[in-house]
């Protein structure tokens, strides 16, 4: 008996070969009829098998990564984007990044669920339903993209293969590139989709997609769009995000708002048609006006770009002694550290603030100076400039002539330069007028820290990071006249008292080459204290009370306050010939305001790895171990007379001009030929310096008028200290107060700034020094000079260089008791021709009566150097 499956088997091979006979008869009558089509038809069927066999082939040589390799699981599973580390403010802000890819991984629950939808509805619908590959998807790109090789075609890749080609960038296989790629990636996308879960894809996916102008991952996106995190976008912003997708630039919300506008309706569309969105809300939201909050943000944009830049090198030699868990060391520019800094984001934010609108005229000042003539003087200058130059240096590299590279110089060309006006323009110069232009640009510095605690608030190199790299807070350039309270603070130390009056005049200092000092004014006439010398910034007078105190110490004193930078041994550094930093002059300003110990600046606290553990913490300096170097009553006098610089002298424009009535304590520098402009201004809570120059020191200003420091310098410090007490935030700033000095410190401090002629210093019988009032410990000087019985004015010599108080002293007796001799012959010589001629009268003994009685009248106080009562 024969088998049910026998007959079955039979069954099927008769069918099949009748069909067969049936395709054949049709194929033979097809062919009779229409021979070409029929020919055609054969071809095209033997083409389509021999690449459909052809792809199985290459997706075989894929597979087997005999056409190169292909990432397994484990290497999948571990996954790691750079990540790019971050920089802190002390108040939280972030400040940048260092970064080779800026990207910022967030966490899936960071990301906000209407940018999920959106994602899905417009790049891969059917994302929750397949392994990777989207067949229907996948036949489309089988026909256009790999058999009639068209790139354009796309639509195709699922997220997960879209994943894969951002995480391995495609190759190049010559003609069968597209092939070849598209293989590799569907291979990839099948192994994620094993390893991931569909969140962690998405997460993935959203980490390491690029979003253009250099940027990857939605967190930087939000945050450079919409200054937003990606949690805290609403629907129509994540609409905007999704839309960039398809071309970055086309779409950007800033470059293009009116194709990105179109592209968002276009994405809430999607999202309507896939069930994520009510039509009612799609209608209202595609009503609603595109706005952007762009934070554009680089290595040379952002807050404290050259603070970023100074920190960035310290940071590369500070991470070579430490290591990952893998042994390797940390990578600042891929590892996604977090470095917390000392700065203070608002008043970092104003100190940039007030550097640009300040400098902007400052600028303008200067091309008014200079209608007529070159800023640099000399052709040596520009040449110095142009072999300087960047382009210069690539040509010579390359082997060019001189002849060339000066023709070269000369033809204009298409440029991009900083202008104040835009912050950059396009124009056509010659490199050689570029190179003038680029000289004639000023630039500034600016410092500002607590000098209670030592830690920086605020720190701006320049005017723009992109255009002048070059760090002013660290630049060494003349201080001029902010030096001078170095040499008025030596002299105290030295028991100068500052009350001690000294000459307005012009002296040749014969051990110095016949040297002669100059004031300013050229005024050289009366006499000044300490104070009013310093508050008015008499030259004469400063180096005169240096040669007193001795040119070495005032050298030791310089470095003991915070001069790292080499003090000449020369008179002239009394006047501030002297090359420091900002960052140097306010740690000496920080000693005045901590009465007396010098701050130690600090502006690192930690570095975190981006799991949050602490990776090494950099101690805060100790206030109470800042060293000691003036006491107490000598900084407070030195406090007392730069406040009077402030309120009286060449700072005095903070008063009237800005507003700054608060304790505020100050001084001013310009240097020869007005090429640098020094401020540094500071009271117990904040020290603040800010200087102003050119690249070269041979550029300056022409004029004193607009080149002085209280016209370059000061106005950054008053425009910036302004924006700080209108912040009530920052009130105990604001209302910080100066602690009283005691009350023999004050009573030293009490007398006239200036003086026509050199006061009285009377010596008695009794021993004592004797002037005329009341208030003080040694008395106050009398605004009109002392004279006896005749009406004669007493002067008394001026004090020698190094000579000590007790010197002083006995020279100033030997001198009085010369005057006094000379005083009794006279009028010895007076009795005895009186008696001679007109024998012993009243008048005589009415006058020798009125001597023997004659007392100190009770308005005099008196003080006696050796003891002081």
């Amino acid at each position: 008996m024969q088998q049910p499956n026998s007959n079955f088997l039979e069954q099927s091979k008769n069918w099949i070969f009748n069909q067969w006979e049936r395709l054949r008869s049709r194929a033979l009558g097809f062919y009779a009829q229409y021979p070409r089509w029929a020919i055609a038809g054969l071809v095209a069927g033997g083409l389509g098998i021999l690449g459909f066999l052809s792809v199985l082939l290459i997706a075989g040589l894929v597979y087997v990564e005999a056409l190169g390799p292909v990432p397994g699981y484990p290497e999948l599973q571990a996954i790691s984007n750079h990540n790019a580390s971050e920089v802190y403010s002390e108040d939280g802000v972030l400040l940048g990044k260092y970064y080779v890819e800026n990207r910022i991984n967030a966490d899936f629950e960071e990301i906000s669920p209407d940018l999920i939808n959106a994602l899905v509805a417009t790049e891969d619908a059917r994302f929750f339903e397949h392994s990777g590959i989207d067949v229907r998807a996948a036949a489309r790109v089988l026909v256009k993209s790999i058999l009639l090789m068209d790139e354009s075609s796309g639509g195709g890749s699922t997220l997960s293969q879209q994943l894969a080609k951002n995480l391995y960038p495609r190759q190049e296989y010559l003609v069968l590139s597209m092939v070849v790629n598209k293989m590799r990636e569907m291979l990839i996308a099948r192994r994620l989709e094993h390893a991931y879960a569909k969140e962690e894809l998405l997460r993935l996916y959203l980490n390491t997609v690029s979003f253009g102008e250099g940027i990857f991952g939605i967190k930087v996106a939000a945050q450079r769009f919409f200054n937003k995190s990606p949690e805290a976008l609403n629907l129509e912003e994540a609409a905007v995000l999704v839309g960039m997708l398809k071309a970055t630039t086309y779409y950007s919300p800033v470059r293009h708002p009116e194709n990105a506008l179109r592209r968002r309706n276009i994405v809430l569309g999607q999202m309507v048609r896939y069930g994520y969105l009510g039509a009612e809300v799609k209608d209202s939201l595609v009503q609603l006006p595109l706005v952007a909050d762009y934070r554009p943000e680089g290595h040379n944009k952002g807050l404290a770009t050259y603070f970023r830049e100074h920190l960035r090198h310290e940071l590369s030699g500070l991470l070579e002694g430490y290591t990952k868990p893998d042994g390797t060391p940390y990578n600042l520019y891929t590892d996604g550290l977090r470095i917390y800094t000392s700065l203070d984001a608002r008043l970092q934010r104003y100190a940039e603030e007030a550097v640009q609108e300040e400098m902007a005229k400052v600028q303008e000042n200067f091309y008014e100076d200079w209608k007529k003539g070159t800023p640099w003087g000399s052709n040596e200058v520009l040449e110095r400039a142009v072999r300087k130059s960047d382009r210069y240096q690539d040509l010579k590299a390359r082997g060019v002539s001189e002849e060339k590279i000066e023709a070269i110089f000369q033809q204009p060309v298409p440029m991009t330069v900083f202008s104040w006006k835009n912050g950059e323009e396009e124009r056509e110069m010659s490199p050689l007028d570029s190179v003038k232009y680029y000289l004639t640009m000023l630039n500034a510095g600016f410092l500002a820290a607590d000098p209670s605690t030592g830690m920086i608030k605020a720190w701006v190199g320049g005017i723009d990071h992109k255009y002048f790299q070059y760090d002013h807070v660290f630049a060494k350039r003349q201080v001029g006249s902010t030096f001078k309270p170095v040499v008025y603070a030596t002299a105290l130390q030295g028991g100068m008292l500052p009350c001690e009056y000294t000459y307005n005049r012009q002296v040749a200092y014969a051990k110095y080459d016949n040297w002669s000092p100059r004031n300013a004014d050229g005024a050289y006439e009366g006499v000044y204290s300490m104070e009013g010398a310093l508050s008015n910034s008499v030259n004469t007078v400063t180096v005169e009370i240096m040669m007193r105190s001795g040119i070495d110490s005032v050298r030791q004193l310089g470095r003991a306050m915070g001069i790292e930078s080499h003090i000449p041994a020369v008179p002239s550094i009394s006047l501030g010939a002297v090359e420091a930093s900002l960052y140097e002059m306010t740690k000496v300003y920080g000693t005045f305001a901590n009465r007396g110990r010098r701050p130690e600046w600090h502006y690192l606290d930690r570095i975190e790895t981006a799991d949050g553990e602490v990776l090494v913490t950099f101690e805060r300096p100790n206030p109470r171990r800042f060293p000691r170097v003036l006491e107490e009553p000598q900084a407070d006098m030195m406090i007392r007379m730069l406040e009077s610089v402030v309120d009286s002298g060449t700072a005095r424009k903070l008063r009237y001009h800005y507003g700054l009535y608060n304790d505020i304590a100050g001084k001013t520098g310009t240097t020869q030929n007005q090429s640098d402009g020094w401020f540094v201004g500071f009271n117990p809570k904040l020290v603040a310096g800010a200087w102003v120059g050119g690249s070269w020191p041979q550029v300056h200003f022409r004029t004193l008028y607009r080149g002085q420091a209280s016209s370059t310098a000061l106005p950054i410090y008053g425009s910036f200290m302004r924006k700080v007490y209108r912040d009530k935030a920052y009130k105990s700033v604001r209302y910080a107060r100066f602690s009283a000095p005691a009350d023999t410190v004050s009573a030293l401090m009490q007398c006239p700034p200036y003086l026509e002629e050199m006061p009285i210093l009377a010596v008695h019988e009794d021993g004592y020094y004797y002037f005329e009032d009341n208030r003080s410990l040694f008395g106050r000087l009398l605004d009109q000079p002392y004279k006896d019985e005749q009406g004669r004015v007493i002067n008394v010599p001026p004090r020698q260089a190094g000579e000590s108080d007790e010197a002083y002293v006995q020279r100033v007796r030997a001198y009085q008791s010369q005057l006094q001799e000379r005083e009794l012959r006279r009028e010895k010589r007076k009795t005895f021709w009186s008696n001679l001629l007109f024998g012993e009268g009243e008048e005589g003994k009415n006058d020798q009566t009125d001597e023997k009685e004659q007392k100190p009248t009770t308005g005099y106080k008196y003080y006696d150097r050796n003891n002081e009562q």
